[in-house]
């Protein structure tokens, strides 16, 4: 049977560079990405170096087209590997736009493919650090609201649960990857059963467009960096390396943590 890779975000960055390590786990590639641009020039870059690679211009925001990625996979093959790495960060939206695609969007994929997951599926969704940066405990009404991304006026409850300063789109960019890590947890019972995995993985401070756009807004992001133990950015090709392991029977056990790649910052400010 033929094994199928998914890879979103795979137009650039972190996305791509996944996509270009889940070549030698899969046989064929479907790369995801709203620029139909850049992710048809990424499965042409692929398709030469390895398996077929082809492209699929989606919104993970939109059930309808996630259901017919899940459909095109299923005509596919088995759904080996899936690398979710398509978010948006603080400065490229408003509070709700980050919520709705950095959360609700990886629920839906993932609604949209568990019915795929088998024997030997792994998935990993991008979360980020920045949760782990705010040491207080959430308010555990809260915390219930984030638990059901998919449910009716989603950001409007979490909204009322929270207060109004979930508006600032670096607070809701932080509730929503809050919410990854939890939904990981959580998807990783129901996955169990039928022998699939996931994880999520927390990139730090990375040196891709997205990125230093960020570095651009945010001084606070020069003070992570000098904090940083490792004294420099990560590149892309190394938070994929670690979604590569993951993903790889390598990682057969592991399941339902977060992998947190940011050069030992949290280390240092946790002391």
């Amino acid at each position: 049977m033929t094994t199928v890779g998914i890879a979103t975000g795979a137009g650039r960055g972190m996305g791509l560079a996944c996509a270009r390590r889940l070549g030698p786990l899969v046989d064929h590639l479907v790369l995801v990405d709203r620029d139909e641009a850049a992710v048809s020039a990424a499965a042409k870059e692929l398709s030469g170096a390895g398996p077929v690679a082809e492209p699929f211009v989606l919104d993970v925001t939109d059930a309808e087209g996630l259901a017919r990625l899940a459909a095109r996979v299923g005509e596919l093959g088995t759904l080996r590997a899936v690398a979710h790495a398509a978010g948006i960060s603080p400065t490229m939206a408003d509070w709700r736009r980050i919520l709705t695609v950095d959360l609700v969007g990886t629920a839906l994929l993932a609604e949209a493919l568990r019915p795929l997951a088998t024997a030997g599926t792994a998935m990993v969704h991008f979360a980020s650090m920045a949760p782990l940066l705010s040491p207080d405990e959430p308010d555990p009404a809260a915390l219930e609201v984030l638990d059901d991304p998919l449910g009716e006026d989603f950001a409007d409850r979490l909204r009322a649960a929270v207060g109004p300063s979930i508006e600032d789109p670096g607070l809701a960019y932080s509730w929503a990857k809050r919410g990854v890590h939890r939904f990981v947890r959580k998807e990783a019972v129901r996955l169990g059963p039928v022998g699939a995995r996931v994880c999520s993985v927390s990139p730090g401070l990375i040196d891709t467009p997205q990125g230093r756009q960020e570095a651009e807004k945010h001084t606070s992001m020069q003070m992570l960096l000098q904090r940083t133990p490792l004294a420099r950015e990560g590149r892309p090709e190394e938070v994929a390396a670690v979604v590569g392991f993951a993903l790889s029977d390598d990682a057969s056990f592991l399941n339902g943590i977060d992998l947190l790649v940011d050069g030992g910052v949290m280390a240092a400010i946790n002391g």
